[in-house]
């Protein structure tokens, strides 16, 4: 069986974020002890963010900053999509960070 890559990794753990939850970065890097926060990004830009089996749009910056948006067909894309599952954006910010943080350790809670 081959190995998974560092970017099926974290689009396997991309994957895992819950509806109306969003992760960042670093703690997914943090938690797959592989890297930086900036791998993760790139891991994520390779991949077509229309493709809805990895909801790359749940995936922050360390302030709840859309960082990311800019990959998107239009900035605003991310942000719809966010509003969508419940969150509230301001000025590309997630607000209510607390509310609706996940990291990726609560898989190992379960």
């Amino acid at each position: 069986m081959k190995e998974k890559t560092y970017h099926d990794k974290v689009y396997d753990i991309t994957r895992q974020i819950p509806f109306g939850r969003f992760s960042t970065y670093g703690s997914i890097a943090d938690y797959l002890h592989l890297g930086s926060a900036r791998m993760v990004g790139w891991a994520l830009n390779k991949i077509d963010f229309m493709d809805d089996s990895i909801p790359a749009h749940r995936v922050v910056n360390r302030k709840g900053e859309l960082s990311g948006r800019n990959h998107f067909p239009t900035p605003e894309t991310m942000q719809a999509r966010l509003e969508a599952e419940g969150m509230t954006i301001n000025n590309w910010v997630i607000q209510d960070y607390d509310k609706h943080y996940w990291h990726p350790e609560e898989l190992d809670e379960m």
